[in-house]
């Protein structure tokens, strides 16, 4: 997806008219768009009248977006509304047999694509509220992740902390970080994803 700000500097761009800007924006993801139109079963003009709603409700919005590095999740809502909003004025739902392999078989790509953009927009949410942490907070954590056995007295010395307070001082940072990630208004799913 990019470097953490650039996609704020695309949006800022985008929001005071600069069309190369959109367009980088448009080109970055309106895959994403159409994977979801088609990941409905939506016709092609269907398809194409989500993704250009989708569009244009961006364009309505620009100036308002609180959190550029999470546009891929606003779309990816705007897109499935659009799109359910289309089966339901046309009255496309209807039920499926279990047999039926065709229409209950999933696109892998599709989803796979849409797990990837959405594991982007979260770890650059997550990086992004990351950076905030006082620096002490960010060494130990680091440090502490840096591999699957962190050597604690190595850790203890570099911060000169004791190796009993590396436990409850990682928590205080974790907690730190919560109320970061909590403020920005991104939702993680505990089950890791966003």
């Amino acid at each position: 997806m990019g470097e953490p700000g650039e996609l704020t500097e695309l949006v800022a761009r985008a929001s005071q008219g600069d069309a190369a800007a959109w367009n980088a924006l448009v080109e970055r993801f309106s895959s994403l768009l159409w994977a979801i139109a088609r990941g409905h079963r939506l016709g092609q003009e269907d398809a194409a009248d989500v993704v250009q709603n989708t569009w244009l409700k961006l364009l309505d919005h620009l100036d308002t977006v609180a959190q550029p590095e999470a546009l891929a999740g606003w779309l990816s809502t705007t897109a499935r509304h659009e799109c359910l909003g289309i089966l339901r004025k046309k009255g496309r739902e209807h039920l499926v047999r279990d047999d039926d392999l065709a229409t209950s078989a999933v696109d892998e790509q599709v989803l796979a694509l849409d797990t990837a953009l959405l594991d982007d927009e979260r770890d650059a949410e997550l990086w992004s509220c990351f950076v905030q942490l006082p620096q002490r907070c960010q060494v130990l954590l680091r440090a502490l992740m840096a591999s699957e056995r962190p050597n604690y007295k190595a850790i203890s010395a570099s911060l000169e902390i004791s190796v009993g307070s590396i436990g409850p001082t990682r928590m205080r940072c974790l907690d730190k970080l919560r109320v970061l990630v909590g403020a920005s208004g991104y939702v993680f799913d505990p089950r890791g994803r966003s």
